[in-house]
């Protein structure tokens, strides 16, 4: 085929794929994880891909493959002499019946069913996916079930149940392909840093050669309608050799990224999240002092609904509700300005956004015999259904909330890199009783730390001023980035920043508190 037929039939491929996201919702498109790949991305793989398979005839597999834009960019970049085989499996006919015509006469075998639940035909030595970035939310019990089975079957591995669908993929795919096969796998790169990818990386680790992993600049988004930040796989089917070590690259191109490392798997085992490399070295086991020794970190209250459970002190008067029955809750992160929240007379924050959170300590028949304006609201909720959302349905009564006190410093745990201060995240010391929703981390002293508080008001203040100054680079190294350079903490990552400045305070203290006790002893001996 010659490269200027294949650009025209590209045209047609890309102006289908246009009309038919079109006339698809974008919920519907989410549910299923369909995000098309660009045109300039998918020839950079395949030609990643001849760069390394440069002899011997190509038998292709796209699991996930659309409209064709890894099939189009294959014709591109290999020779049609040397394609002895292209398949590709697509569970959408919205998608699949107008692209089975599209390429019809070139070569491609079109099957419209769900991969995951084709018989494997381990025969394909290319396999080049992107897969469906579908959330474990929009997966169906009874499929998570079937999906772990068969990843268990196929690799040993067992997958977490918040694994997205895209980790299912990559480890049903293994039956396949032939050893000693090639795959590239265009991914979240979240799977590096969070808990549900250990067992991906243990099978990139364990049971493949992973060669190179390829991540894109999170400020460089590869998917317009997706908010994450992506990464290109790459590993062969064999056996890791010893000593072996995996290349990693950054920013731009993955044929011309901006940097590049290598780095020994053996490192890879120890290390928790992949995605400080290439940018950063190895961590050295470190005896210095974490956040989790001063503080236990805990995410905010999750209310079920925000928009019912939280409203404004005038909307609390007009409706006629009990001060009493609420408790006071900060705004999110874009509604505070400065990082300390002052207290009125009675513990409420001084701001000008004051929130309340409704947290009746009564039963339904209480409320309805002695507060009928209350009474009328909550059978509101009931009509929306809110008692039988997740969390509701799992309190008793189903409006309560979880019972929290105010935490004297929170953090946002959503942030970016490029702010004007350059700090992605703000630690808010909290003088109020107001407690905060999980757009916020609350952060509560440890014994050790509480004992030190109590015999110095002034203590909190200089604990404050010393989170405040850690490296951004500290913060941003232990937490997770999405696309459009969105990075976010969740506590066991807070929990994990070093704080060798915070020890040293409280050694001063812990010694000036020695002190404070041997000196009317020695001044008695005296």
């Amino acid at each position: 085929m010659t490269k200027h037929l294949i650009q025209n039939v590209e045209i047609n491929r890309l102006a289908l794929q246009s009309m038919l996201d079109q006339q698809n919702t974008k919920l519907a498109r989410n549910k299923l994880g369909q995000f098309s790949t660009p045109t300039a991305l998918a020839r950079d793989i395949l030609k990643y891909a001849a760069d390394r398979l440069s002899t011997g005839s190509i038998k292709f597999l796209d699991p996930a493959i659309g409209t064709g834009a890894f099939y189009s960019a294959l014709k591109c970049e290999f020779p049609d002499d040397r394609i002895a085989q292209a398949k590709g499996y697509e569970i959408d006919p919205h998608y699949g019946l107008p692209t089975t015509n599209l390429w019809s006469e070139f070569g491609l075998d079109y099957e419209m069913c769900d991969f995951t639940k084709a018989q494997p035909d381990p025969r394909y030595n290319l396999l080049i996916c992107n897969p469906p970035y579908v959330r474990h939310h929009y997966i169906s019990n009874d499929d998570k079930v079937r999906l772990q089975r068969l990843s268990t079957q196929t690799t040993g591995r067992k997958f977490s149940g918040l694994a997205g669908l895209y980790c299912y993929f990559l480890a049903i795919a293994h039956a396949w392909m032939v050893d000693d096969g090639i795959a590239g796998w265009l991914i979240p790169s979240e799977f590096m840093d969070v808990n549900y990818g250990q067992e991906l990386k243990r099978y990139l680790l364990e049971d493949v050669t992973l060669l190179h992993i390829h991540r894109f600049d999170p400020n460089d988004v590869q998917f317009a309608d997706a908010l994450v930040s992506s990464a290109v796989v790459w590993f062969r089917k064999s056996a890791p050799p010893a000593n072996h070590a995996v290349k990693f690259s950054f920013g731009a191109t993955l044929s011309e990224p901006k940097i590049t490392r290598d780095i020994q798997a053996s490192d890879l085992k120890k290390e928790a999240k992949w995605t400080r490399f290439p940018l950063e070295n190895i961590r050295a086991k470190s005896n210095i002092p974490t956040i989790s020794d001063f503080f236990k970190i805990k995410r905010g209250v999750a209310t079920g609904d925000n928009g019912y459970f939280i409203m404004s002190e005038e909307e609390m008067q007009r409706r006629g509700f009990p001060h009493s029955f609420f408790r006071p809750i900060l705004p999110s992160p874009r509604y505070i300005n400065a990082n300390e929240i002052e207290a009125d007379a009675q513990g409420l924050p001084a701001i000008d956004r004051r929130l309340f959170l409704l947290d009746p300590q009564l039963s339904e028949e209480e409320i309805g015999k002695n507060y009928p304006n209350l009474f009328s609201y909550l059978q509101e909720g009931r009509a929306r259904g809110l008692h039988e959302r997740y969390l509701c349905s799992r309190r008793r009564p189903w409006y309560t909330q979880e019972k929290r006190e105010p935490a004297p410093i929170i953090c946002t745990y959503l942030g970016r890199g490029d702010t004007k201060n350059g700090r992605p995240f703000r630690f808010i010391l909290n003088n109020s009783r107001a407690i905060v929703a999980n757009v916020y981390l609350s952060m509560y002293p440890t014994p050790a730390l509480a004992t030190a508080l109590a015999n110095d008001s002034q203590l909190i203040r200089r604990v404050w001023e010393t989170l405040n100054r850690i490296d951004p680079s500290q913060l941003l190294g232990e937490g997770r980035v999405y696309g459009g350079g969105l990075h976010k903490l969740e506590p066991r990552e807070l929990a994990n920043v070093p704080v060798e400045e915070l020890a040293d305070i409280l050694d001063h203290v812990e010694l000036a508190s020695v002190q404070n006790e041997l000196f009317p002893i020695l001044e008695a001996a005296e």
